[in-house]
């Protein structure tokens, strides 16, 4: 049955994905965004090109405007709320920022869910950095990549919080409001704790989106700097699994309410970001990817790979789509639409 979807951040590249998906499976979806992000615009004419002949409702707001939520979730059955601030780098040079868009931002969120009485499903997109550098699990330094001491499936969802950096703390307090929002007024809430998602429409940069930044600077031929020594390690997933993802939840709602899910690529689609990575990106570029070297940045983990034996257990879901896969397409993408990135 067709459901009333609000997108927070639809006009983003998790977002504008989404959007186009449920659109496309018949759904009345409104897409709340600023279009502050870089890219946004171009997302927003993207879905419209896409949609046959369908149609969604564009609602230019900023979650840090509780009103304007208010109006927006009206109706809904149901919020997926992705609007973000998304860099660790910025958050650490503007944290108040930071703070007013991820905590302040996800409370009135829920707040605007709580006040209308209809208890919409608020599908939220956390993060992996919830858990900090995961002090207490033994890393062991290998030729190409970082390890967990055996700990090989990687992180569940049990595993200690240890909120590092501000962009840490203002999403682990969202994600810490959300699951509390679902026991304290049975709101139907359910939490991913999202590790690195990559996929086309994403317009990475440096700061953010890894993947996308190191295929479209290689593309376009733009320096590409590596924070550390190259072989920290981070399970990366496919947007289109990620949606699947979301899909579960929306369709399973009885079942996923109140729960958390570790979600990424596993430890099947895990890679050191330049050890590994490298040499994937550069048979796909047909040529060698020149790099520099820089410090470690603040609140980097060595390793991050997520234990998705949860969500897998319980849902069958898994991950379809391996990186070499999902990489190709990506590249395609950026090769094909330079023009989006000059």
């Amino acid at each position: 049955m067709a459901k009333k979807i609000l997108i927070t951040g639809g006009a983003g590249f998790i977002g504008s994905n989404y959007a186009c998906r449920r659109i496309l499976n018949g759904d009345d979806v409104t897409i709340f965004d600023n279009l502050s992000r870089n890219g946004a615009r171009e997302n927003l004419k993207w879905v419209s090109s896409k949609i046959q002949g369908k149609s969604f409702e564009f609602n230019e707001g900023d979650v840090r405007n509780l009103g304007k939520l208010k109006d927006a979730v009206q109706g809904m059955d149901v919020i997926v709320h992705l609007a973000a601030q998304v860099a660790v780098t910025s958050s650490v040079t503007d944290p108040q920022f930071d703070f007013s868009v991820n905590a302040a931002g996800t409370f009135n969120v829920l707040e605007a869910a709580r006040l209308c009485g209809e208890k919409p499903l608020i599908v939220y997109a956390s993060t992996n950095k919830v858990y900090g550098e995961i002090k207490d699990i033994v890393v062991v330094e290998e030729e190409m990549r970082y390890s967990f001491e055996g700990f090989h499936a990687g992180v569940c969802e049990n595993q200690l919080l240890d909120f590092h950096s501000p962009y840490g703390c203002s999403k682990g307090c969202g994600d810490q409001y959300v699951r509390d929002y679902s026991r304290i007024y049975d709101i139907p809430t359910v939490v991913f704790r999202q590790s690195c998602i990559y996929g086309k429409r994403q317009f990475g940069i440096e700061d953010q989106g890894w993947v996308a930044w190191f295929v479209i600077a290689a593309v376009l031929g733009k320096p590409i700097t590596i924070y550390g020594d190259g072989k920290q390690v981070r399970d990366l997933l496919f947007i289109d699994d990620l949606m699947n993802a979301y899909d579960m939840a929306i369709d399973r709602k009885e079942d996923a309410k109140g729960l958390i899910f570790n979600i990424g690529g596993g430890i099947e689609n895990s890679v050191s970001v330049w050890r590994e990575f490298g040499p994937i990106l550069e048979k796909i570029h047909g040529k060698e990817i020149p790099i520099s070297f820089q410090e470690w940045r603040p609140g980097d983990q060595k390793i991050y790979i997520s234990d998705i034996s949860k969500i897998r257990d319980d849902f069958g879901w898994s991950p379809k789509i391996s990186v070499e896969k999902g990489l190709s397409v990506l590249y395609k993408w950026v090769a094909e639409n330079k023009e989006l990135f000059v």
